[in-house]
């Protein structure tokens, strides 16, 4: 019976992100934060973790916004396209 390998996990902060890194099997890490589970990434540094957590967070803000504002005019179909609710008007 082969033995499980422990994982290595590391735990950041730059004094504003929170940041958790774990080794992952093909090199580098896999960066997750406990600050929002959307936050998933790989990185082969710590520099580059905050670097590429930075940019999820910034399509995670443009994606949400997106979603909002769907929300209120309608829906967003496949390929992106805005569809209006039934009745032709947007909420």
């Amino acid at each position: 019976m082969a033995k499980a390998r422990k994982s290595t996990r590391y735990t950041v902060c730059d004094g504003k992100l929170v940041l958790t890194l774990e080794a992952a099997e093909e090199g580098g890490y896999v960066v997750t934060s406990p600050m929002d589970p959307e936050i998933i990434t790989q990185a082969d540094s710590l520099e580059e973790a905050f670097e590429m957590a930075r940019d999820v967070i910034g399509l995670l803000k443009k994606v949400r916004a997106h979603e909002q504002r769907a929300g209120r005019h309608g829906r967003v179909a496949a390929g992106g396209k805005y569809r209006r609710p039934a009745g032709g008007k947007a909420g």
